[in-house]
């Protein structure tokens, strides 16, 4: 990977903008967005360092690497610079944002070479003819009281999400981590929403039964 500023690189690289969502942002938000309109280098600085942390996470969960992240993030704010004449102020500045590191990390998913990948039928239930489960349906209780325990449940949750194949990982953090809706998943990878519900669904049963095979 090459570590030229997000300044030099081409614009066809960095991710599109996208629409805002029907919403009213809060007064202070709407005056940092006239100063920020008006040229003041202060007021952008402050939007990183409100918003940097939340979208950097966002970043780190899709692409998996700390590396990429921090560049998804840059293309991002630097997007959205770009795209502040445009922003009618329509929705808050940090879910815009949000919108946007989103579709930056999808497009280097789609620009990664293909690496690998494990088949996803083989981790899919087997069903009776009656449509009753074969086998155990997986049950993982972890005390309410231990933290420890939690954040290593955690941990294995996040490998084993990060073993499923690309597509049908971006839906399910998108879905189930980021909260997104179906359509908006839909818009993002440029899919249909039944798209969007077949890869959730087909990922949220491969995910049980790789912790079920990592938990026991």
């Amino acid at each position: 990977m090459t570590h030229a500023t997000p300044l030099a690189r081409s614009r066809r690289s960095e991710p599109p903008i996208p629409s805002q969502p029907a919403a009213s942002p809060p007064p202070d938000e709407a005056a940092l967005l006239l100063r920020l309109r008006a040229g003041d280098e202060c007021a952008f600085e402050e939007l990183v360092r409100s918003a940097s942390g939340r979208i950097l996470a966002t970043a780190r969960g899709l692409l998996g690497s700390e590396e990429e992240a921090r560049d998804a993030v840059q293309e991002a704010f630097l997007a959205a610079l770009r795209g502040l004449p445009s922003f009618e102020g329509g929705a808050r500045l940090a879910t815009w944002l949000h919108r946007i590191v989103v579709n930056a990390a999808l497009m280097r998913l789609r620009r990664r070479r293909r690496r690998p990948e494990i088949s996803l039928d083989e981790l899919l239930p087997a069903f009776e003819p009656d449509g009753h489960r074969i086998g155990p349906t997986p049950d993982w209780q972890t005390p309410a009281d231990d933290a420890l325990a939690r954040e290593q449940l955690r941990g294995r949750v996040r490998a084993a999400i990060d073993r499923l194949p690309e597509p049908h990982r971006s839906v399910l953090l998108l879905r189930d981590v980021e909260d997104l809706d179906t359509e908006e998943v839909a818009t993002l990878m440029s899919v249909t929403p039944g798209c969007v519900k077949t890869r959730l669904h087909r990922a949220r049963q491969a995910l049980m039964t790789l912790l079920s095979q990592e938990l026991g």
